[in-house]
């Protein structure tokens, strides 16, 4: 790369009020491979499929997959539109502060931080489910002696083996980093098409096409199958499968400042990752209908009928894959999932760098600290830590065996990072034509792309608070704390703290983004 190139790139960040203190090592392949391989569908299409069977079944996943990706590229539009103009590790908060002011940017950027740190915890804890059963393929008495066979305490148990091995690849280099998430993409390319093929190929028989886009389930026990209550309360919660799958994609915002040609190089990150992984994603969904053949097996819930979970995709494999190829593509999804794992570490401290930067988070001096090799060592071991907390409630096992805990990791990730990226998208719309943007621009088309990424974001940010069943609600004859979808809890809580701490102390000393160099 020319030096005069790489000259331009620490021109916009002196611009923006910070010196080059990150290694500035990615290509725009590098940062365009972080946010494919953190959407990763080898990730979220096996791990939240259960999701949308269970809530809606294949029209939520077959008409709902490629409806919600449509809008959720537009949300990538407006957002790749700012970091061409923001190229900054703080992405989304920075954006917001610089549009709305420090108090815009102090709520943003902890919706995002949460967020981040939400997604990782629900990825690593994905991995460790595909790990977990990977392992149990390959022995008879596993699951059944490891960890008292508590399958709840196995999962935990590799979540937390997995974060420490992500945790450790994060603190040795960023070169390192930027090689594995190269490889992470053509992982997912030719490892979704080998799934693919096997789906295609494996099975002595498909469903029909009128199965696969007509076909109604509701196992979630809530109104029936087809009424005002299925189609505006089930339905909706299966469109989580999407709208969690295709997320993370700011990460190619929070990597920016590593990244050569940022200003372009970052925002076609953002929109093609996004564009990517709906094609890519749609066609191996759609793979996994065609060959949910068997769905007594895969609609049960009974765990001696069907180990795997009601609804899950693992469910779908196990009954119609002979057991070698089940084999390999459990490995091909687990391989996957740690890839995914391993980048969304890389964000959320990159992120919580940026953020305790300007100081807007207790103990900054520590997370902001960058070692010789131009690494956050200290910002990645407490994201590492901070997912492992949020994660806990995983270790209670719910009344249906369903993984709510999980799936309440997986909604407080998605409403965070999707609230945070509502605020600079609509402050950026405030502004009107008198914004100035970077290179890469949406034109006159951000007056109506702006007003409909907001519209989605606060539609699906509702749903996703909701219970997930019958005893999830508060009074309800069946009500029980482990049912419970904590993500609400979880949000109101830390609004909440924010609230009081921004009017009891922080807006007194918290300007936003602090410059970093000499004027």
């Amino acid at each position: 790369m020319p030096d005069s190139t790489l000259s331009d790139d620490e021109s916009v960040l002196a611009r923006l009020g910070y010196k080059q203190e990150l290694h500035r090592s990615w290509s725009g392949f590098s940062n365009f491979a972080i946010s494919f391989s953190i959407i990763s569908i080898l990730a979220g299409c096996f791990t939240t499929f259960g999701q949308a069977w269970n809530n809606g079944g294949p029209i939520a996943i077959s008409i709902g997959w490629p409806v919600i990706s449509a809008f959720i590229l537009v949300i990538g539009f407006c957002m790749a539109e700012l970091v061409s103009a923001y190229p900054t590790s703080g992405g989304i908060y920075w954006w917001a502060a610089k549009l709305g002011g420090a108090k815009a940017g102090y709520y943003t950027g902890w919706l995002n931080l949460v967020g981040l740190v939400a997604i990782l915890a629900s990825v690593a804890y994905g991995a460790a489910i595909y790990l977990n059963t990977f392992i149990d393929l390959f022995s008879d008495s596993y699951a059944g002696s490891f960890l008292g066979g508590n399958y709840l305490y196995q999962q935990f148990f590799w979540f937390a083996a997995l974060t420490v091995l992500i945790t450790a690849v994060n603190i040795f280099s960023s070169h390192l980093l930027a090689v594995i998430n190269n490889v992470s993409v053509w992982w997912h390319v030719f490892g979704a098409l080998i799934v693919v093929l096997v789906l295609v190929f494996g099975p002595d028989s498909h469903q029909s096409l009128s199965f696969v886009f007509t076909e109604r389930i509701n196992n979630a026990g809530i109104g029936g199958d087809g009424d005002v209550t299925f189609w505006f309360y089930v339905l909706p919660l299966g469109f989580l499968l999407t709208q969690y799958t295709i997320t993370g994609y700011d990460a190619s915002a929070h990597l920016s400042e590593e990244t050569q040609g940022a200003a372009n190089a970052a925002a076609k990150g953002i929109w093609q990752s996004i564009l990517y992984s709906a094609i890519g994603g749609w066609i191996l969904l759609l793979a996994f209908l065609f060959a949910a053949t068997n769905t007594d097996y895969i609609n049960s819930f009974d765990t001696a009928v069907n180990p795997y979970g009601g609804g899950s995709v693992l469910a779908v494999l196990a009954s119609s894959l002979s057991p070698a190829l089940f084999k390999l593509v459990v490995f091909i999804s687990m391989s996957g999932q740690i890839y995914c794992s391993t980048a969304c570490m890389t964000s959320t401290s990159r992120m919580l760098f940026a953020f305790s930067r300007d100081r807007a988070v207790p103990g900054s001096g520590l997370w902001s600290a960058v070692d010789a090799k131009g690494v956050p060592r200290n910002a990645v071991l407490a994201a590492a830590t901070a997912a492992v907390v949020l994660t806990l409630p995983a270790l209670y096992e719910s009344p249906s065996g369903a993984p709510t805990a999980f799936y309440a990791v997986v909604s407080i990730g998605v409403i965070g990072l999707y609230l945070a990226f509502a605020i600079p998208i609509w402050l950026r719309w405030k502004e009107g034509d008198s914004w100035q943007p970077g290179p890469w621009t949406l034109g006159s088309k951000y007056r109506w792309m702006c007003l409909l990424a907001v519209g989605e974001i606060a539609v699906t940010s509702v749903y996703f608070v909701l219970p997930f069943s019958p005893a999830g609600w508060p009074g309800s004859d069946d009500f029980t704390w482990t049912a419970v979808n904590y993500a609400p809890i979880v949000l109101i809580a830390l609004l909440a703290a924010l609230f009081v701490g921004w009017h009891a102390s922080v807006k007194h000393w918290f300007n936003g983004p602090r410059s970093n160099i000499d004027a």
